[in-house]
């Protein structure tokens, strides 16, 4: 119990430090070219992840993890930070934040298909109603949102559920900072060449708020949030801690009201709190 509770709490603070990425990356897109804000975040959180590494001796993943490890970065590294930086052209991050409502039914089937877990069919009916409410929103607000940003969203919500899943089953043998800190370092080969090449001319007409959202998905959302975040779904259950994205809309929203004052509608409001409810029935037939 005391293992599960800790799993808790940890995915709490992980989804806690993710709510504000689609802000920040809203911010960063501002001045920065998508594909140079992606390859730039990883590389730059790269250095602490690596230095963390060394600094504490581990030993090198396995051959057998290497490929796990690949789908990792795909999925958190690569796919979701692209595809949502293209996404936050289209569309505020108001919006795009309620698509992370599909995140936790995405995680659980992709804790079936490769974390090997078995939740209750009550699980899912408390997840897919979930998911029902953020997707009825969207289809009710279709015509003032861009199609293309939308589709850019649900894709970078499939791919970024199995980086999570696949993530967290490595986390079980390996440790959650040392995955994401050794997916990070077999992205870099990759990425650090693309940041060159894709970098601007010139940085003078990048704001600071900008480079503000640059450093936050760089240190917290690319290392520091899956640090919490893998030892949550560790610990405390893919299919089960992964529900806690629910919440994560609705500190999103809040976040971006705040910092970049856009409009938070009623509807948005209901859909997340709808959401939220049921992290509650999924969290008791988890297991």
């Amino acid at each position: 119990m005391e293992k599960i509770t800790n799993g808790w709490i940890n995915g709490l603070i992980g989804v806690a430090i993710f709510a504000g990425s689609l802000p920040a990356t809203r911010v960063a897109v501002a001045d920065f070219d998508p594909v140079f804000l992606t390859c730039a975040r990883a590389t730059l959180a790269t250095l602490p992840g690596l230095a963390l590494l060394l600094l504490f001796r581990q030993p090198r993943p396995k051959s057998v993890d290497v490929l796990a490890l690949a789908v990792t970065a795909l999925g958190v590294v690569v796919g979701f930070p692209l595809l949502t930086a293209f996404a936050l052209q289209h569309a505020t991050s108001a919006h795009s934040i309620v698509f992370v409502g599909l995140l936790p039914l995405c995680t659980a089937i992709f804790a079936v298909l490769r974390a090997g877990e078995r939740p209750r069919p009550a699980f899912w009916l408390f997840s897919v109603v979930g998911s029902a409410f953020v997707v009825g929103y969207a289809a009710m607000s279709g015509i003032e949102a861009s199609f293309q940003g939308d589709l850019l969203m649900l894709a970078a919500v499939i791919v970024c559920g199995l980086g999570y899943a696949e993530g967290a089953r490595l986390s079980r043998t390996l440790g959650g900072w040392q995955v994401i800190s050794w997916a990070l370092v077999l992205s870099l080969p990759i990425m650090l060449p693309i940041t060159l090449l894709a970098m601007p001319v010139s940085f003078d007409r990048v704001g600071t708020p900008a480079w503000l959202g640059l450093a936050y998905v760089s240190l917290f959302s690319m290392l520091l949030g899956f640090v919490f975040w893998y030892r949550g779904l560790a610990r405390g259950g893919v299919a089960a801690v992964g529900q806690l994205q629910l919440l994560q809309p609705f500190m999103g929203l809040s976040l971006a009201a705040l910092l970049l004052h856009e409009k938070v509608s009623w509807t948005m409001l209901i859909v997340t709190l709808a959401a939220v409810i049921c992290v509650a029935g999924a969290r008791k037939y988890a297991n």
